[in-house]
């Protein structure tokens, strides 16, 4: 595994209504929900790392903090991206931005850890 700071990636949605925090239950209004902008940071987090770890590995979230700045209505184009800043062994740090055009809609940081695929697996079957 060669992992090293500036590795990013992007992921870009059109909010729709399944996006919405009054469909998800986070909210009772029809804009991009938290659980929803979350699910998308990792997302992106996930495809900067896709095809960088070795064979057997993968990786897992243990930890984020996203300061969700602006509402995104329906039918608004948002773009997540995350950039790895920190590499600490296993220790993943990326930095994550949303954007709605121009707008800052979000930011914050979202870490990781790589693990043995199936040494993860057998852990949850003990």
């Amino acid at each position: 595994m060669t992992l090293a700071p500036g590795l990013r990636a992007t992921v870009s949605i059109v909010v729709g209504d399944a996006d919405t925090a009054a469909e998800v239950g986070s909210g009772e209004v029809p804009v991009l929900a938290t659980p929803r902008l979350l699910a998308l940071a990792e997302a992106a987090t996930v495809r900067a790392l896709r095809d960088r770890l070795a064979p057997g590995q993968t990786s897992v979230g243990t930890r984020v903090e996203l300061h969700h700045r602006a509402a995104s209505p329906v039918g608004a184009p948002v773009e997540v991206t995350a950039e790895l800043t920190e590499v600490d062994g296993r220790r993943l740090v990326f930095a994550v931005t949303a954007r709605q055009r121009d707008r800052l809609v979000a930011d914050g940081t979202v870490e990781r850890f790589v693990v043995d695929t199936e040494r993860f697996l057998a852990k949850l079957r003990d």
